[in-house]
């Protein structure tokens, strides 16, 4: 594991100044190809993330992905002297990242205006649940609350059941993929204007986005999309289906051609001559016909069987894994999706490689998140400040 950068973002600078979880983790994705990511981190309360899920010899392990490629550093921005010290990191940076509710910035003389004023290139992403105005942007918004607010928990589940939340950050994942797409569209306005600019991007829009043409069905036909469980409106069939070895297996049939492979793979080509079979919303009609033909062949093999049949037929399949079989995974070995890195603190970790692969200039884990304020003294260093500025700011609490 190398510590240099060398993907393309190489020479960025960016802070994070955002907690759980959208704004930290589009710092971390532009970490990942290269950016010099400085997160900005509380003296007495250090990121929340630290603390959550699982931790190992007290060393939270969900903050060394998310802290992954970011050198850390205390500061209290509501403090003068952690004022004066962000803004002259400002000075030096192209992105800052922060999360806070609307208006706290500049409740600290930390704005827009005051950012601007010291650097005109500067690009501020402001993540929140809400967006920056509207009847709601001075409530506290998480991921749920977008996942709720979106459609899609109204959505996801059986017919019969309640609506289903996502079992993890889906929502703020989302919205990390477009904070991280917003900035470089931000960067390359800025490489045609010379000008930095804001991006406001709140949590419940992206994911809204995700979910497809909804709103325009409902404008135009005044549908609403029920919760189906596995099954789709749109085609069949499409479940999950369980193995003669008690495994489970998911399959799809959004394309014809698939659909009609499938049926002639689990023995029943004559439903393929059917009129209504030839168009996925039709026979989204005859769910439980095509459902018991798939599920029965099905539930009379193995796993390996279904998946070596549907293979050779061309037809899509896949096996539902947990997390101990995706690190097994030859697909994902292949491409190596689960990379190890060296932690001094822990040793080797697996965890999830960068996102994408560039042919020429590849992103990579440089370092797993480190400790609290473990680059403070070499990052105020970095910007001029004296060995006694430095203790002065700690011996004020600024640090």
């Amino acid at each position: 594991m190398s510590t240099t950068a060398t993907g393309p973002l190489t020479g960025l600078k960016v802070i994070d100044l955002a907690t759980l979880f959208a704004g930290p983790l589009a710092a971390t994705m532009l970490g990942d190809f290269g950016a010099d990511v400085i997160k900005v981190e509380h003296p007495s309360k250090p990121d929340p993330s630290r603390g959550h899920g699982p931790a190992k010899d007290g060393v939270g392990l969900w903050w060394k992905l998310l802290g992954r490629n970011k050198r850390t550093l205390t500061l209290d921005l509501s403090a003068p002297g952690g004022r004066d010290v962000l803004l002259q990191l400002a000075a030096e940076t192209d992105v800052i990242v922060e999360n806070f509710r609307p208006g706290t910035l500049e409740r600290w003389g930390l704005g827009p205006d005051e950012l601007r004023a010291v650097n005109p290139r500067l690009v501020l992403a402001r993540v929140t649940g809400f967006g920056q105005f509207g009847p709601y942007a001075h409530r506290p918004g998480f991921g749920t609350l977008a996942e709720a607010m979106s459609g899609f928990a109204a959505i996801t589940g059986e017919p019969d059941g309640p609506p289903t939340l996502p079992p993890f950050g889906l929502a703020d994942s989302i919205a990390a993929l477009a904070t991280a797409y917003a900035v470089m569209a931000a960067l390359a306005g800025r490489e045609r204007t010379g000008e930095g600019q804001v991006v406001d991007l709140a949590i419940i829009e992206p994911i809204l986005t995700v979910l497809g043409p909804q709103p325009l069905w409902y404008d135009q036909l005044g549908y609403v999309q029920p919760r189906t469980g596995n099954r789709s409106r749109n085609n069949a069939p499409r479940n999950t289906y369980r193995t003669a070895d008690g495994h489970w297996v998911a399959v799809s049939t959004s394309a014809q051609s698939v659909a009609e492979r499938v049926m002639r793979l689990v023995g029943r080509p004559e439903l393929i001559e059917e009129p209504w079979f030839g168009a996925g919303t039709t026979r989204a009609e005859h769910t439980e016909e095509l459902d018991e033909a798939v599920g029965h062949w099905i539930s009379r093999h193995s796993r390996e069987e279904v998946l070596n049949g549907f293979e050779k037929a061309e037809a899509a399949v896949a096996p539902i894994h947990d997390v101990r079989e995706v690190m097994e995974d030859p697909q994902y070995r292949a491409l190596g999706t689960i990379a190890e890195v060296d932690d001094p603190e822990m040793g080797p970790l697996r965890m999830q490689n960068v996102l994408f692969r560039l042919s020429e200039t590849p992103g990579a884990i440089r370092w797993a998140g480190r400790p609290h304020g473990a680059d403070t003294e070499e990052i105020l260093a970095g910007l001029g400040l004296s060995e006694n500025r430095i203790a002065a700011l700690r011996d004020q609490g600024a640090l």
